[in-house]
């Protein structure tokens, strides 16, 4: 998709294995409506600290969480093409792979695809909206020949 412009921030001082720039822009354009509009986003990989700063300030939440968004909504008067930024912790996304067992290309895929969908409007508070939400992730995922991530959670 070459209407979408990617910045990957490694802020991170984690010595694990983070996946390629390629990666994230495939997983970003997987996640992206087919022909959309000009699309910029920001994908910046931070430490726990920085997470859970944003967690605590924005989501009133005090820990790291694996992924969040930030949607930008431009006033209509300044047409950018900015969809947001996804802020991911490296060390959360690690450990839940780790722990839910998961491979760790899948579980990074997982959250960036989570990410986008939030950015265009997704939510999962709610039941249908849930399911709405984790029906387009599993979707996505299959075309990626990554496996279903709510699998174990039937």
């Amino acid at each position: 998709m070459e209407s979408l412009v990617l910045e990957v921030q490694r802020v991170t001082e984690s010595s694990v294995e983070i996946p390629a720039d390629e990666d994230f822009r495939r997983w970003v354009e997987a996640a992206l409506p087919r022909n959309s509009e000009p699309v910029e986003l920001v994908v910046r990989l931070v430490d726990e600290a920085e997470s859970r700063q944003l967690n605590r300030d924005y989501r009133g939440k005090d820990g790291p969480t694996n992924v969040l968004s930030f949607p930008f909504e431009a006033p209509p008067q300044v047409p950018l093409p900015l969809l947001g930024d996804l802020v991911i912790c490296v060390q959360v996304v690690v450990r839940e792979a780790t722990e839910q067992g998961k491979e760790p290309r899948a579980h990074w895929a997982h959250m960036v695809i989570h990410g986008v969908l939030h950015l265009l409007g997704y939510d999962h508070q709610e039941g249908a909206q849930a399911q709405r939400m984790e029906s387009e992730e599993r979707e996505i995922l299959r075309g990626l020949d990554f496996s279903d991530p709510y699998d174990d959670e039937a």
